[in-house]
């Protein structure tokens, strides 16, 4: 009886086994690094749960060529060394096709390495510096690039600037390469517009107060303060400058202002300026409706959105992969270089990638805080200039 038993439980597991290999070659595993417990994990979480929910409503809706998509993802906290060991797990036992990334700083670590394995990445960080082809020939994301998004605000405040003087900017971002990488071009942009440059200081992403950068930067009297951490650090940095009477127009970037914002600072977040590149939860677009049921109607970060319409992305080109017959990383590449004013569901504005350039657009929404609403006030879409690709 004893034998008989044991060998049930070994025929059981060798056809759970030939069952998970059977998926595993049905599907197509797509390799997922999220922060779900480091510093970014409050706005990584929603984003995560957008590219997991998106990727079940592709495969509710006939997959990729009849193929499931099947995510394998990884808690890397926000961990460079973290996330490089997940990607060697990923290519030798999990063999994805593609990766959904997340922060700046792995997914520029990993920038030689998806490209020696030919692996197409969309990830979650928006540094010009992953656009160029030439540095970053695997490396796409769906919103426009940090550095284009600051650009974008300068140029809607300068043309709405009534003084006579030159208005002043200060930046505010943490010392890493999330926070570093848009600050030269944006300096060299503020400079071309006539933006008097008053100051820099820098705000860790778990930082618990900002009064001494603050009380700095006060003295020096900016009329307009980028904050580029994300929603924790920028409600500490909103909270601290009320207290000190510091009067200012703060402008966040795209993870620095988000639903929860109000939450955090309370109404020292009204009057801020907030640059985004996604609608907001509720917003009347065609892929709204597929949101809403996915989410039983439960309102979702704006992070959420981005990510939803990051697996949209991937999932037309790997569609467009399939149908000629090839799902590699190079078929793949190529697919999304094919794409034009791609249209994701209207969620953000059209997709558009280049061999010799994957900016996806110049396109931002420039949000204002009104009474703990995020309101749209403008939308600015910049040119495509060459001499601002990777910068």
């Amino acid at each position: 009886m004893k034998r008989m038993a044991k060998y049930l439980v070994w025929s059981l597991a060798c056809v759970l086994a030939l069952a998970a290999t059977a998926f595993a070659e049905e599907a197509i595993t797509i390799g997922l690094l999220s922060d779900l417990s480091g510093p970014t994990s409050a706005v990584g979480a929603p984003y995560s749960e957008g590219i997991k929910d998106a990727a079940k409503y592709i495969n509710e809706n006939g997959g990729i060529a009849g193929k499931k998509v099947n995510l394998v993802e990884v808690d890397y906290a926000y961990n460079a060394q973290q996330a490089l060991a997940a990607y060697k797990r990923f290519i030798s036992q999990d063999k994805i096709v593609a990766l959904q990334g997340w922060g700046t700083q792995d997914t520029e670590a990993l920038t030689k390495f998806v490209g020696k394995d030919q692996i197409p990445t969309l990830s979650a960080s928006y540094s010009a510096h992953l656009t160029d082809p030439e540095k970053a020939p695997y490396n796409f994301f769906v919103a426009a690039d940090y550095t284009t998004q600051i650009r974008a605000a300068l140029k809607y405040f300068k043309d709405n600037w009534k003084k006579s003087e030159a208005p002043k900017v200060a930046f505010v971002y943490p010392d890493h390469p999330y926070g570093l990488a848009p600050i030269a071009g944006a300096k060299e942009y503020a400079k071309e517009l006539g933006f008097e440059i008053v100051g820099d200081e820098n705000v860790a992403l778990n930082a618990m107060d900002a009064m001494a950068q603050l009380l700095r930067l006060q003295k020096l009297a900016p009329d307009y303060v980028w904050i580029g951490g994300t929603t924790p650090s920028a409600a500490i940095i909103m909270k601290d400058a009320q207290k000190l009477g510091f009067n200012t127009t703060f402008f966040c970037n795209i993870w620095g202002v988000d639903e929860s914002l109000v939450k955090l600072a309370g109404d020292a977040a009204n009057g801020t300026y907030s640059l985004q590149t996604a609608v907001v939860y509720g917003q009347k677009v065609p892929g709204m409706a597929a949101i809403e049921k996915m989410t039983g109607g439960t309102p979702k970060m704006t992070h959420y959105i981005r990510g939803f319409a990051s697996m949209l992305v991937m999932a037309e080109g790997l569609k467009i992969a399939a149908a000629k017959g090839e799902l590699t990383g190079p078929a793949i590449k190529e697919a999304l270089e094919t794409l034009r004013d791609f249209d994701p569901m209207g969620l953000t504005p059209p997709i558009s990638f280049f061999p010799n350039d994957h900016r996806p657009n110049m396109s931002v929404f420039i949000y204002k805080v009104e009474d703990g609403k995020m309101v749209e006030v403008a939308k600015e879409s910049l040119e495509r200039k060459a001499e601002w690709l990777g910068k």
